[in-house]
């Protein structure tokens, strides 16, 4: 090989890559998120514009609601203006740990209406733990009667296998004891742990219905 051929061989080279590296430059620019508050998110600064952003905030509650596999749902700062609130919309599956007041991650683009519609969600939700020492059992909540219908009180059990629905559901999980021989269903609207699974030992404290729905008002692992 003469020197005149390996000099274009060394421009040629050259050219590639650099035409790799612009590539890569507009891939990796209008493929990552710009992380925003929720406050410069609904600003409307970026209204309308291609720019993915990255906001975080809490559900406000009750604000969810689901048609088809799409989910709408509002967020708000908890240590911003708690008035100020950003619309989402999410084109996607709803997560069972989804529901009021957890920590929504959304990634997506702000519509011209100010709407940030969502093309990634993560949900984060600490566990909490309670003592099951003065909780009834599901057999024995059941034994009661119309003696406990309404009436706040503690109950202990397993979440049955395969029973987990996302918040909104009529019917969140149900709740057995451990031989399951006894359950109740159980409607939840706040956020769960991802450690509230298949098995997962849990308190959860509410009031049976005549219906003999358990509404609860908060669930934790017994711990």
């Amino acid at each position: 090989m003469n020197s005149k051929t390996k000099r274009r061989m060394a421009v040629v080279t050259g050219i590639i890559v650099i035409v790799l590296i612009v590539v890569l430059a507009v891939v990796g620019g209008s493929s990552s998120a710009k992380t925003v508050t929720l406050a410069e998110a609904a600003s409307g600064t970026y209204a309308g514009s291609d720019k993915t952003l990255q906001v975080t905030g809490n559900v406000v509650e009750n604000s969810f609601s689901t048609e088809g596999n799409v989910l709408t749902f509002d967020i708000y700062d908890p240590d911003g203006d708690a008035a100020q609130k950003l619309h989402v919309i999410y084109d996607g599956g709803v997560s069972a740990t989804f529901g009021n007041d957890v920590v929504a991650i959304c990634t997506g683009k702000v519509q011209p209406d100010g709407t940030l519609r969502a093309s990634q969600l993560v949900t984060k939700c600490p566990s909490k733990y309670e003592n099951a020492s003065d909780a009834l059992t599901v057999s024995k909540l059941l034994g009661y009667g119309e003696k406990v219908l309404d009436k706040p009180v503690k109950v202990a059990g397993t979440l049955a296998a395969g029973s987990l629905s996302p918040a909104g559901s009529n019917q969140r999980f149900v709740l057995q004891d451990a031989s399951g021989a006894q359950s109740v269903p159980v409607r939840f609207d706040g956020a769960l742990s991802d450690d509230v699974t298949d098995g997962a030992s849990l308190v959860v404290t509410g009031s049976l219905s005549k219906e003999g729905l358990f509404t609860a008002t908060e669930v934790a692992l017994e711990g």
